[in-house]
Formats: structure tokens, C-alpha cells, sequence
């Protein structure tokens, strides 16, 4: 049965002052488990996860002229710099673009920070989810150990806590946290049930993704870094359950953007008493609202977004037509063509080198500088020295569709024109 455990906290006589420093009795919530938990939805609950797993299913069949594995690539890098603003890691797309290539391209190791490299090892991680986890037969608390230190590779506490934890208040105490999760020693026991749970098919795919996230989030197993693990299972269930095999969703964004109804949903999600009793089932149900929400508004988002990076796409062809018939060259290169498979692959790839094109298309390195060449002279590449005897080339205009896209999200409206962002982002494109 969910509910509080009172324990005491001894005085900290180091602490820097006395308020942080006084000891005194709090609560620890310890959640149901969920392998067989009863869970009777609402009716609107119901038909609104079935309309939002429509959404999700017609939006992996989005018709992008690039193929969806691209877009899926591309939206997998959204969503992990949106996840890591939600951690209050700020850094641009481009950034993080630079740090991918430097782990393609040992001649690149200038031109991003190192909150751009943590972030890019959260694109790894987010793809590790949705590679690694997706096809073992049953994921373990292991793996989901092993995910969050892919996550945190700095991070001097790897495994679940031994030590208790708290959201909110005091660095000292948990006498003011805003939620105080499990003691250590109930963690184990409910990490097993929740990968046992992860591996079931007790529910449908939304719910139990939801479900998995309220959950792991209302453990905290880890010291650091749970909000990121957390939205990871979101996308490793949805794979799982092939629901999202080739897309990732900007849950994250969205869930940033309507940070109080987040914390509100996962607040009522911690219910007292058996899960079983009425209101038990309507704090299950006010947090699915919450989550099937944020779901269908990024279902819509990245639709829009897909939209937008296929007229992006289709633009980039009439201007490398152009561009060849002005050179004399016939108008559309061949299919198999080191630039034409060059071109559907900038959406994945919008930085790249010419040792990384050589690596991509496996192409010599003539062919991959020419293709190069060829789309920077048809401005759709946009050519930098990134070090001494490395020139790096950018589609800028891809990384200006995110910019915008990014602005729209942090707008409660999903529209700058309609209400400002609510939050720090990237300004608007000057080009």
C-alpha cells in the first residue's frame, strides 16, 4: 500500500546556518508497485489514449521526402538538448552538432563547450534507448543502471542510492523538500518491479509509458541525474512497444514549457492508500491527462516541424537544380550520386566534414570534398574552418528551423505571436 514513512533527521552541527543545520522528523513517500496493479480509466482517459496513439502512429508514417530515419535522427537531438534545458544545461544546437562531430572526426576538438559534450552524450544515451534497450529481451535494472551512467559519465555516484534523497528545500535537510522519495533500502526491490513492468504489456503503450515515468521519477534511485533517465524510458517503452520504432517526440519541450502542470500531474500521482480505492484511480488519472497532453502537443509540433524540414528539403532541391544548370551540369544529379545521397542526409547530419562524409556515404575523400563543394556552392552548405586543417560545413538553415521550432514550443501557445516564451531561448534567426 502507497504512503508516508516518518523518519528522523539528526542536527548538522557543519551546516552554515542554524536553520539548515536543525534536525527534526519528515516524510518519505514509498509508491505501490506496479506489476499488477489495478487500474480502472476514467472513460475520457480512455478514448483520449486512443486518439493520441492514433496521432503518434499517423505521425511515424509522416510522409518526409528525406525518409523518416532522418527526421527520426534529427528530433532525437531535439529532444535531448530540450532534456538537458530542462536540467538547466544551456547550449546551442550547433554546439552540440560540433561535439557529435568531434566524436566522428578526430580533427575536430575546438568550437563547443563542455556542457555541449555532456549534452551530446545525451543524444547518445537517447539513442542507446532506443537501440540497446529496445532489443534485449527483457531490460533490467542493470541496463537502466547502465543507461544513466551513458547519461552521467561524470557523475561520482553511479548505482542506485544508498543514501536518502529530496526534491526541493534545504541542501542540508529534507525537513522542507518540496517531495522526499523511498528510503535507500526500499529501492531495490522497487526498481525490480518497475523493469518487471517495463518488460509486460499489462496496459497500453502510452499509459505504460506514463505510468514508467511517474514512477521511476517518484523512486529517484539515482543521486543525479533522474529527470534525464526518467525521460528516457519514455521514449525506450514507446520503442519497445512499437509505437515509436523510428521517431522520437519533443515530450521534453513540452513537458518544460508546461513545467507546472508537470510537477503538478507527478504530485498527484503520489497518492496515500490502495491503489485499488477511488482516489487512488483519480491521481493515476490526473497525472495520464497530463502526460497524454504534453504527448498529442508534441505529436503536433513535430509534425509541423517534419512538414516544415520537408519544404526545407524540397526548397534545397530546386536550389541545387538551379545551381548545376548554371554550371553547365545536367539539372538532377544521379540517385546513388555522392550528393545526392549527401543531401537527404544533412537533416540527420547538419554538420559534417569532409572525413565524415567520406565515413558516411563511404565515398573517397575527392568525392565527399566534392559533393561538399558542389552544395556549398549551391548555398545550402555553408563552409567554416573549425581548426587549422579542418573545414567544417553547416546547413544553417536547419539548424534556423529548430531555433523557431524551439521558440514556438516555449510558447504556453505553441506561438510567439500569440504569447512570448516563457523561458530563455534561443534568439530569433537574423538570416
Amino acid at each position: 500500500m502507497a504512503g508516508y514513512l516518518e523518519a528522523s533527521w539528526p542536527t548538522a552541527w557543519a551546516a552554515p546556518s542554524k536553520r539548515d543545520g536543525r534536525g527534526g522528523t519528515y516524510r518519505a513517500y514509498t509508491p505501490d508497485h506496479l506489476v499488477g496493479r489495478v487500474l480502472a480509466l476514467p472513460s475520457d482517459v480512455a478514448q483520449e489514449a486512443a486518439v493520441v496513439e492514433g496521432l503518434v502512429r499517423g505521425f511515424v508514417a509522416h510522409p518526409a521526402s528525406h525518409g523518416i530515419d532522418g527526421l527520426a535522427r534529427f528530433l532525437l537531438r531535439f529532444e535531448a538538448i530540450a532534456s538537458s534545458r530542462i536540467e538547466g544545461l544551456q547550449v546551442s544546437p550547433q554546439q552540440v552538432a560540433l561535439a557529435e562531430l568531434a566524436g566522428q572526426d578526430t580533427g575536430v576538438t575546438k568550437g563547443f563547450t563542455a556542457t555541449a559534450k555532456l549534452v551530446a552524450n545525451n543524444v547518445t544515451a537517447l539513442r542507446q534507448a532506443v537501440t540497446d534497450l529496445v532489443t534485449v529481451d527483457a531490460v533490467s535494472v542493470p541496463d537502466i543502471v547502465a543507461l544513466h551512467r551513458a547519461l552521467l559519465p561524470d557523475e561520482r555516484h553511479h548505482g542506485l542510492r544508498a543514501v536518502q534523497n529530496w526534491v526541493g528545500g534545504s541542501e542540508w535537510h529534507p525537513l522542507d523538500a518540496e517531495f522526499v522519495p523511498p528510503p535507500p533500502g526500499r529501492v531495490p526491490s522497487l526498481m525490480q518491479d518497475l523493469a518487471t513492468y517495463i518488460n509486460s504489456a499489462e496496459h497500453a503503450a502510452l499509459i505504460q509509458a506514463a505510468l514508467v515515468h511517474a514512477q521511476f521519477e517518484t523512486i529517484h534511485p539515482f543521486t543525479d541525474g533522474n529527470g534525464r533517465v526518467g525521460r528516457t524510458l519514455i521514449h525506450t517503452v514507446l520503442a519497445r512497444r512499437g509505437l515509436t520504432p523510428n521517431a522520437i517526440l519533443p515530450i521534453s519541450l513540452v513537458l518544460l514549457t508546461r513545467s507546472d502542470e508537470y510537477v503538478s500531474g507527478l504530485t498527484a500521482y503520489r497518492y496515500p492508500g490502495e491503489s485499488s480505492s477511488a482516489d487512488a484511480q483519480a491521481a493515476v488519472a490526473a497525472w495520464l491527462r497530463v502526460f497524454l497532453t504534453a504527448t498529442r502537443t508534441a505529436v503536433e509540433q513535430a509534425e509541423r516541424f517534419a512538414d516544415e524540414l520537408r519544404e526545407l528539403h524540397e526548397e534545397w532541391l530546386g536550389r541545387h537544380r538551379r545551381f548545376r544548370e548554371s554550371q553547365g551540369l545536367r539539372a538532377a544529379p544521379r540517385s546513388d550520386s555522392a550528393v545526392a545521397r549527401l543531401l537527404n542526409l544533412l537533416p540527420a547530419v547538419p554538420v559534417v566534414t569532409a572525413r565524415t562524409v567520406q565515413n558516411l556515404l563511404e565515398v573517397t575523400h575527392p568525392a565527399a570534398r566534392q559533393a561538399l563543394e558542389e552544395l556549398a556552392g549551391a548555398g545550402i552548405l555553408h563552409p567554416k574552418q573549425v581548426e587549422r586543417n579542418t573545414r567544417g560545413y553547416s546547413a544553417r538553415e536547419v539548424f534556423d528551423l529548430l531555433t523557431l521550432t524551439e521558440r514556438r514550443l516555449a510558447s504556453t501557445r505553441w506561438d510567439t505571436r500569440e504569447s512570448a516564451p516563457r523561458r530563455v531561448v534561443p534568439a530569433r534567426p537574423q538570416r
